[in-house]
């Protein structure tokens, strides 16, 4: 770690004033001293300095050797001690009075003091470093164990509440919503009460759009632990890499993780954007939402590729049409490719698909995007949707690809008007 990064001015004899906001008063850069402090004076207040150094290890910036660690952590003890914070004690460190205080209230948070280090980092410090230090003693507990801490993350990314305990397929449930009205663009307000009505396998699908490279998960609780740990910028899945992360996040002076949330566009640009109409090809699963391509550049860094991942995903997706655009769109190409007699003339959702995917490039939907969107209109009322009642060779094929679940009914056309 550099030296600059973990230096305080050497006249600090005195500890700073502690403001009564809960707040932090150490500058970004030195809020790994505080978290040092935190560890001294978890438990019985003493700590063999060997034991802190390694519990401490995971704020090491990544590819930083062992010994720079701890060179830089003793420089870090030896800066706490000068300040009267804390005592060395041969190969022991023991927390002092004036120490003691200024932990707990750099570190913030309700209720008592936790007894154990598990329970300060678990509890207190995720907390701070998430910016939930005022809520309720019983839901920050819920950050010490792995799906408490993963929903949080993801709760706090993308601004969704989960009632109850913070099961999977309730993340995923939120996660699915806020993934179909990125899917328009956030023009739409998705579903009643916040449910989409979507499959437990669609919802699923539909929420692994929000990964910077998109993808499909076999369960619900795959697809929170991977979001998670890419919200965090976090290398590994578990419990610890995501503390890790965290804690690294929060003494570098970043914000708790928020995804980007794309801007609604001015009506005029909206217009200009509907109106506009390309012949190119039809865009395959390589060429569809520009981010959900990983940034090679920025691979070894999970935070600059999640911001690179945004800002793409930004001008994508700020691009796209509102409910009743979308719904008109896709009966113009649905008109198109319809078959049957007047009365019950119907599309297939996969020709409608390749129709518009050719003619709305800018939009840079996938198909997993479309076919949520299709069914949020046919919730709506915007249009209808159809299934096939008699499957035949010369058909299979295009009602495998035309499938769309929702509720319990399973679509493959789209009716059209005549």
């Amino acid at each position: 770690m550099d030296d600059a990064q973990h230096s305080i001015a050497a006249d600090t004899a005195t500890p700073e004033p502690v403001r009564s906001t809960g707040h932090s008063p150490l500058a970004s850069s030195d809020r790994i001293k505080e978290i040092i402090l935190a560890r001294i004076a978890s438990g019985a207040g003493t700590i063999a300095r060997d034991v802190a150094a390694a519990d401490l290890a995971c704020l090491a910036a990544a590819g930083t050797a062992p010994k720079a660690w701890r060179l830089a952590f003793d420089k870090d003890i030896a800066t706490l001690a000068s300040a009267g914070l804390m005592h060395v004690l041969g190969p022991n460190l023991e927390i002092t009075d004036a120490g003691r205080m200024r932990a707990q209230m750099l570190v913030g948070g309700k209720g008592p003091w936790p007894k154990t280090w598990a329970d300060l980092l678990g509890v207190r410090l995720m907390a701070k470093a998430l910016g939930l230090e005022g809520e309720a003693v019983s839901k920050t507990k819920l950050l010490a164990k792995p799906d408490g801490l993963r929903s949080a993350i993801l709760q706090k990314a993308f601004g969704i509440k989960v009632k109850g305990v913070p099961t999977a397929s309730r993340v995923r449930s939120a996660l699915a919503v806020v993934a179909l009205e990125r899917a328009f663009g956030n023009k739409i307000r998705a579903g009643v009460s916040g449910k989409s009505g979507l499959s437990a396998k669609a919802g699923r699908a539909l929420a692994g759009q929000l990964a910077i490279a998109p993808a499909q998960f076999g369960t619900d609780s795959r697809l929170v632990s991977a979001l998670a740990a890419e919200q965090a910028g976090a290398e590994g899945t578990d419990l610890s890499a995501l503390q890790g992360a965290l804690l690294r996040r929060y003494i570098n002076g970043r914000a708790a993780p928020v995804a980007t949330k794309v801007a609604k566009p001015k009506r005029a640009v909206r217009r200009k954007i509907e109106a506009r109409t390309t012949t190119t090809a039809a865009p395959t699963a390589a060429t569809t939402l520009s981010a959900s391509k990983p940034i090679a550049e920025t691979a070894a860094n999970p935070t600059a590729a999640l911001i690179a991942g945004h800002a793409a995903a930004m001008a994508a997706t700020a691009q796209r049409p509102d409910l009743p655009a979308f719904a008109a769109e896709v009966r113009t190409h649905a008109a198109t490719r319809a078959t049957g007699w007047p009365g019950n003339r119907k599309a297939f959702i996969s020709h409608v698909w390749i129709n518009l995917a050719a003619s709305r490039t800018a939009w840079g939907l996938t198909e997993i995007e479309f076919k949520c969107m299709l069914a949020e209109a046919h919730r709506a009322g915007h249009l209808v949707l159809g299934h096939a009642d008699l499957k035949d060779a010369a058909t299979i094929k295009d009602v495998q690809a035309s499938a769309v679940s929702f509720k319990n009914a399973v679509f493959h056309f789209v009716r059209v008007d005549d």
